[in-house]
């Protein structure tokens, strides 16, 4: 059984995360202990409940401690087939970071998997649908990995309601050598639910204002959420080329649409500008994906402590070594052997 300190590195969710959906690629049983443990909320949440269940599910494996607020988790996993599936956070907890655990399962997968997941669609310290499905996923195209998401409606903080639907064929994971950006266009999705569709307009124009001087074409949708609870905004932009960027910002009470949209696009503007194929949030999403490739080589405009976290237990769980060029904080070349 492989033993791991939850409190290690980063210290929070995806630690518990990446863990349970390696070790359900390799078919290892873990322990998980000291969950969150430096986090003023120790413990496992609503969404670390759902993702590390629904890896269960999905690998007809078994678990221990999966109660909310437990700080020691066992998984034995069993076998990833195909089938349809489907997950509820139960609060705006984020599904993207449940899909973020399923897509990593889903990898080794014998047969299609069909899962609709229900909860926050564009909520903060989490990916966004779009990110997951503009930027994540095209990536991972790259890699042969099959997989498509379909935003069935969005949830916002702090009622969530939103729900996702993610298809992920068989396909065998190839190594990726990605180590410069050429960026041919910028898009995006501005959106806002049970608002003004100015709300939307307002930050797709910002954005837009911004974005010109880069002189590339940009096209922002501007979208009318189906949101059937609560209220919120959001956009999501994102560069594409030989690699994706991507950037979001949300809304919040008080907080200007014009502020909403210029935060995104300077974000992506930064990362653009620095000419790494890998923004700082991939930088530490596409590690499980090398470690199982192997063979690969990335540069990141960030080694961020999600990233150097996740290549610990990626080396852990997989026994695949990396080599690190760059210091954390800064841009940085992630290998593979």
């Amino acid at each position: 059984m492989i033993v791991i300190d939850g409190s290690y590195g980063e210290g929070g969710g995806a630690v518990v995360r990446v863990s349970v959906a390696l070790a359900a690629v390799t078919s290892r049983r873990i322990r998980i202990h000291s969950i969150r443990a430096r986090r003023p909320r120790k413990g496992l949440s609503h969404q670390h409940l759902t993702a590390v269940r629904a890896i269960a599910e999905i690998s007809d494996g078994t678990l221990r401690g999966d109660e909310l607020g437990s700080q020691e988790l066992e998984f034995s996993p069993g076998t990833i087939g195909g089938g349809n599936f489907t997950f509820d956070v139960k609060t705006a907890g984020s599904t993207g970071l449940v899909l973020q655990a399923i897509l990593i399962a889903g990898a080794a997968a014998d047969g299609r998997l069909d899962v609709t997941v229900s909860g926050g669609t564009d909520v903060l310290w989490a990916p966004t649908i779009d990110y997951l499905s503009e930027v994540t996923l095209p990536l991972l195209e790259k890699m042969g990995y099959c997989a498509r998401l379909e935003l069935i409606q969005r949830g916002y903080y702090p009622r969530g309601g939103g729900r996702v639907r993610a298809t992920i064929e068989p396909s065998e994971l190839k190594p990726i050598i990605l180590e410069d950006a050429e960026i041919d266009f910028i898009a995006g999705i501005s959106h806002a639910g049970n608002l003004p569709l100015h709300v939307a307009e307002r930050q797709a124009d910002e954005a837009l204002r911004v974005l010109r001087k880069t002189g590339l074409d940009v096209d922002i949708a501007v979208e009318e959420a189906d949101c059937p609870l609560g209220r919120g905004s959001g956009i999501t932009l994102w560069a594409g080329g030989n690699t994706r960027l991507g950037a979001t910002s949300l809304g919040r009470p008080g907080k200007r649409a014009e502020l909403v949209g210029s935060e995104a696009a300077k974000e992506l503007l930064g990362f653009i500008e620095a000419g790494s194929p890998l923004d700082r949030y991939m930088g530490d999403q596409i590690v499980p994906y090398i470690a199982m490739a192997g063979s690969s080589r990335v540069g990141t405009y960030e080694l961020t402590l999600h990233a150097e976290t996740n290549i610990f237990l990626a080396e852990r769980i997989t026994g695949r070594p990396f080599k690190v060029q760059g210091a954390s904080g800064k841009p940085a070349i992630i290998e593979t052997a």
